[in-house]
């Protein structure tokens, strides 16, 4: 039975979602962490902005991303370049990159954590990657963050336990720097999308996906966010949108990446 536009699961709504944090951003170098911001990344290029380009996460410029098969193959991929290390640096720090990160820790400042948790840093409770590329990237170029399960534990009330990347926290910007320099765009979660455009730099509520309220994303974040009065529901993957992350995710490992792979409409 072919898939209907109303048969959707919750990953591909995500995906799709964070897919238009992609739309505006032109010739850039998509980055995208995990299995469904990689898919979110590769569908804005196939689908709503052509003009970015990814790399097969080896050392190669593609202008057709690679589906998710398990390995890299240059085979039948659209090479434009060579992009090692020290290109992609000179990338990361011109500024013309967008990275969707998965970040353990979320403040109100939009500040992240993927280094620690609890106790102190030198004896955590739980150690996890360390800072690894977070403050330089932060500091660089434009960020979305993707959250499968959106919790307090995520959406802290305090600041990060360890804070890895920069937010709107004027007591922690670098010299040098104003709120203005700090470029974070969206966050997809599992319960809405959302952006830090709200007042003062708020995160605000943009959109609330099927059979999710208000209350349940109020009572899930650790910190006020800002919710304006009309609040739409976070719009239905298309046909295309469907078929395009089959083609990039033939053995449909995204089924695989919530948890009983719920669906998109949970009313």
């Amino acid at each position: 039975m072919n898939q209907t536009v109303q048969e959707y699961s919750l990953a591909e709504l995500m995906i799709c979602a964070a897919a238009e944090a992609f739309r505006h951003d032109g010739e850039i170098l998509a980055t995208g962490i995990g299995l469904l911001p990689r898919l979110a990344a590769s569908l804005a290029m196939k689908t709503i902005n052509p003009d970015m380009m990814m790399t097969d996460s080896e050392s190669y410029m593609l202008s057709d991303p690679n589906p998710v098969s398990g390995r890299t193959s240059h085979e039948g991929q659209a090479q434009e370049s060579w992009m090692g290390f020290s290109r992609i640096f000179d990338n990361v720090w011109s500024g013309k990159r967008h990275a969707m990160v998965g970040p353990s820790q979320i403040d109100r400042y939009g500040q992240t954590n993927i280094s620690a948790l609890g106790g102190s840093y030198q004896q955590p409770k739980v150690q996890m990657l360390g800072a690894r590329g977070f403050p330089g990237n932060s500091i660089s170029h434009a960020n979305s963050f993707f959250v499968p399960a959106h919790s307090k534990r995520v959406f802290v009330q305090d600041e990060c336990d360890v804070v890895c990347s920069i937010g709107y926290n004027p007591e922690r910007l670098p010299k040098g720097y104003s709120l203005d320099d700090i470029d974070i765009r969206m966050v997809i979660t599992d319960l809405c999308v959302m952006d830090w455009n709200g007042p003062n730099h708020m995160l605000q509520l943009l959109s609330l996906h099927p059979g999710v309220t208000v209350e349940q994303v109020l009572e899930n974040t650790g910190f006020e966010i800002y919710v304006p009065t009309d609040v739409p529901v976070t719009a239905a993957p298309t046909q295309q949108q469907l078929q395009t992350i089959a083609q990039l995710d033939p053995l449909n490992w995204r089924s695989k990446q919530l948890k009983d792979n719920p669906p998109g409409d949970r009313r």
